[in-house]
């Protein structure tokens, strides 16, 4: 089995949350900051995303998918650093075991602006579940939404 560098590590993540996930490809989001350890999801205002179409805000639903997406991804790569999950294929067999327990949103401003950064970090990964804490900003960093996610991860 070979090992993978960091840079392939990253590849793997893209490709799995990015390209792999039919959803995903839809939201059509970018994975960025995956090398500082703090991974960022931006995504594009779409017509297909709002809610309200008298004011132009983001559908609940897509700011809270979002949040899980990110919350999600820095779930696994955490795990995945803690295991020294290193090759695609042992990645794919962590991916497979990984998913949303419970997932708490709070909406803190109407979801306003072109562009959306959606952060996230973990709270505490353990054996078999990992916590991790979101926040999603508008292109002008107006905080639009936290969220808190427990994610499996055994």
């Amino acid at each position: 089995m070979t090992t993978a560098t960091n840079s392939d590590t990253w590849a793997h993540i893209h490709q799995i949350f990015e390209e792999s996930i039919p959803f995903h490809k839809w939201l059509n989001f970018k994975i960025i900051d995956l090398e500082t350890k703090a991974p960022k999801l931006v995504i594009d205002r779409r017509e297909e995303f709002i809610g309200n179409f008298v004011r132009g805000t983001l559908h609940g639903g897509i700011i809270s998918t979002v949040l899980d997406v990110i919350g999600g991804i820095v779930a696994f790569t955490e795990v995945t650093t803690q295991k020294q999950i290193l090759t695609k294929e042992e990645k794919l067999k962590q991916f497979a075991h990984t998913g949303t327990i419970d997932l708490r949103v709070d909406y803190l401003r109407p979801g306003v602006g072109e562009q959306f950064i959606a952060s996230g970090f973990v709270l505490r990964a353990g054996n078999k579940v990992a916590v991790t804490r979101m926040e999603l900003h508008n292109n002008e960093s107006l905080l639009i939404a936290v969220g808190t996610g427990a994610y499996v991860v055994a």
